[in-house]
């Protein structure tokens, strides 16, 4: 069977299936004149640009892999929203005769929130009942469902014409709660959640101890009187505690886990996997930071609140799921960027010397592929594919002292290749190309170190003669225009 062949048969089976899947829900769960739409985002629980392999549902359903993108699945279309880093890949990658692509932000194109509004006006008009917009509540953020509830309050006005200030529910956010995600009810072969341990940052590159981190936020929390801070950001809980972790993200060194700081309380919400190890549960011990279990964090909240009717739960919306904001009623909401983000922004002097020592050794890693790469082209006079490419920057990184993996996928495009944002070259791919002395490379990897991460971006051109010089001479132009 040819690829195309393949693939179109795949996404088939997935549309069908969830299809069916969302009749059977409206039929069991709603009434049937109701319809729904499903909304299936690129988030995990703790709204991250790169996700657990288990969390990519929106990959898995549309076979678009870009970091971001939401899609929107109706009982008779299914749609795909990106942004224009995604358009050339999205539109190669989506299976046309059920997803339409929607270019975010080109004209005409209208914002989820906009395009839900509106097919509950219509759907409202025909059926006189609201439209059910179903969404787990634990991978979208609690912002979203706040413009997405603005919307629906917008458009009834409209449609009552300013009358009874918009009295009518046109739609209606469901949870779902207590059913599984509709994905997952369909996606067979599921990937495990990930328990991957915690290992401790040492001091000599943390700079800052977790204690006298606590002691800050609460500080913090003091001037805004709260009571409870929570900490939903991967980073910000490695960042809080001194911790990072491998294999749980694709590159990224953090692991899955919630935190929460009180006035006398310091807790860590992980799968006790992930802590068992005696140096990180001495660490964390040292710290006097509780562990409680990953799904704790919701009912701990809720029961934090109903303690005492003064206390406030300091919670950022925007990086948030919605499934702990809704349960933190609007008086008791101190929604506001939490303490650890300028934190994290204002360098230590351990944490600079740890930046600055890891672009040393990734620049001499740099320096050695940038040699067997000239070697390669001018010298021995072959190709070389971009895979390999990968292979070698790579394996000259992990010569460095306190290499622990790239800091994200390399991007090695030759060609046209190099416009392909987030390109991955692989073996099997049609669009895998060679490099020779005619052809451009556009090269952006990096480095993730005990010290620190890197990101470093290059173009190189090794033709002397031709198309060499004139490739240079109008990047040099360009590169000129950009600096002026």
């Amino acid at each position: 069977m040819a690829c195309s062949q393949l693939i179109m048969y795949v996404s088939c089976f997935w549309v069908s299936l969830i299809h069916t899947t969302f009749t059977t829900w409206s039929l069991h769960y709603h009434y049937p004149t109701i319809r729904l739409v499903y909304l299936v985002p690129s988030d995990d629980p703790h709204l991250s640009e790169c996700v657990p392999a288990a969390y990519m549902r929106r990959g898995y359903l549309t076979d678009f892999h870009g970091s971001a993108g939401m899609a929107v699945v109706t009982m008779d279309k299914a749609y795909l929203w990106t942004d224009s880093r995604y358009f050339n890949e999205a539109s190669l990658r989506l299976d046309s005769q059920h997803f339409d692509l929607m270019k975010q932000g080109q004209p005409k194109v209208p914002t989820i929130p906009k395009f839900l509004s509106d097919l509950a006006t219509s759907h409202y008009k025909e059926k006189s009942k609201p439209l059910k917009v179903g969404m787990d509540a634990y991978v979208h953020s609690a912002s979203f469902a706040q413009d997405l509830n603005e919307a629906f309050e917008e458009a009834a006005k409209d449609m009552e014409g300013g009358a009874n200030g918009g009295a009518t529910t046109i739609a209606e956010i469901d949870t779902l709660d207590g059913k599984s995600n509709m994905v997952d009810s369909i996606w067979e072969g599921r990937p495990a959640l990930p328990k991957n341990p915690f290992r401790v940052q040492p001091m000599e590159y943390a700079g800052m101890a977790v204690t006298d981190k606590v002691s800050k936020i609460r500080s913090e929390m003091n001037k805004r009187t709260a009571t409870l801070t929570v900490f939903s950001a991967l980073d910000d809980v490695a960042y809080l505690f001194n911790l990072r972790c491998m294999g749980d993200i694709e590159t990224c060194p953090v692991g899955i886990a919630y935190a929460t700081i009180s006035h006398d309380a310091v807790t860590l919400y992980c799968d006790e996997e992930k802590v068992a190890s005696a140096e990180v549960s001495e660490h964390l011990k040292a710290a006097d930071v509780t562990v409680q279990p990953y799904q704790n964090i919701v009912s701990d909240i809720t029961s934090h609140l109903s303690s005492n009717a003064g206390n406030k739960v300091w919670l950022d919306d925007s990086c948030s799921n919605y499934a702990l904001s809704r349960v933190v009623p609007k008086p008791s909401l101190i929604d506001a960027q939490n303490p650890v983000t300028p934190m994290k922004a204002c360098k230590n002097a351990a944490e600079m010397e740890g930046m600055r020592h890891a672009h040393i050794v990734d620049g001499a890693a740099m320096a050695h592929f940038m040699a067997w790469l000239e070697n390669a082209i001018l010298v021995e006079k072959r190709t070389v594919s971009e895979v390999e490419i990968d292979e070698v920057l790579t394996g000259f990184r992990a010569k460095q002292p306190g290499f622990k993996e790239v800091s994200f996928p390399t991007i090695a495009g030759v060609g046209p290749n190099g416009a392909i944002v987030h390109y991955r070259a692989a073996e099997d791919s049609d669009l895998l190309k060679h490099l020779d002395d005619k052809t451009p490379i556009l090269i952006d990897s990096g480095g993730q170190y005990e010290y620190g991460t890197t990101d470093v971006t290059r173009t190189w051109h090794f033709g002397k003669d031709g198309g060499g010089s004139k490739f240079r001479d109008l990047y040099t132009r360009v590169l000129k225009g950009n600096i002026g």
